[in-house]
């Protein structure tokens, strides 16, 4: 697993690589959860865009700026999206970037993969669950991170497989 985290740059190479998954989800006022899943993703291959710095220079006014700018760019490279609302603090932000990120088509009106898990005791559980079912019915929503990181670990097995499978299809299929 490779692991990048703001301010740090990523910027996605040719195909064929591993499959990059940005990690939204609460930071201010919440644990770490982000080091729950870099754990559930080290015997992989797969790159994790962490927005979450190990030490935010909350004093200067000028990180702020840098911060969500690292986050707009490195949303909009990541190969798909990883979304968690822990239990500690309503998520406005992330809230805001579900649903943005929900709505949106890339080429050929393929949607960006998202996935999404909840603490189940996330004070606005339904409103996620309700929203995400209206907008991306074919999302689950996982209730654990364990269960979040399986998805996108099966995710990025598939999408290796589909990928094989249109490089060499007479080996494939032969």
């Amino acid at each position: 697993m490779k692991y990048i985290e703001s301010p740090t740059d990523f910027k996605p190479g040719r195909h064929p690589r591993p499959k990059s998954v940005f990690l939204a989800g609460g930071i201010t006022g919440c644990p770490n959860w982000q080091q729950e899943i870099v754990h559930l993703f080290d015997e992989t291959d797969m790159i994790l865009l962490n927005p979450r710095r190990e030490n935010f220079p909350i004093d200067d006014p000028q990180a702020a700026r840098e911060q969500i700018t690292w986050e707009y760019h490195h949303l909009r490279r990541a190969d798909a999206i990883l979304f968690w609302f822990p239990r500690e603090t309503l998520c406005p932000i992330v809230l805001y970037e579900l649903g943005a990120w929900s709505m949106t088509s890339g080429v050929l009106a393929v949607r960006k993969p998202i996935f999404v898990g909840v603490h189940p005791e996330y004070k606005r559980r339904q409103d996620v669950e309700i929203q995400t079912r209206l907008e991306r019915p074919g999302v689950r929503i996982a209730y654990r991170l364990p269960d979040l990181a399986l998805q996108v670990r099966m995710w990025a097995v598939e999408a290796v497989y589909q990928q094989s499978n249109e490089e060499y299809p007479e080996e494939n299929h032969g």
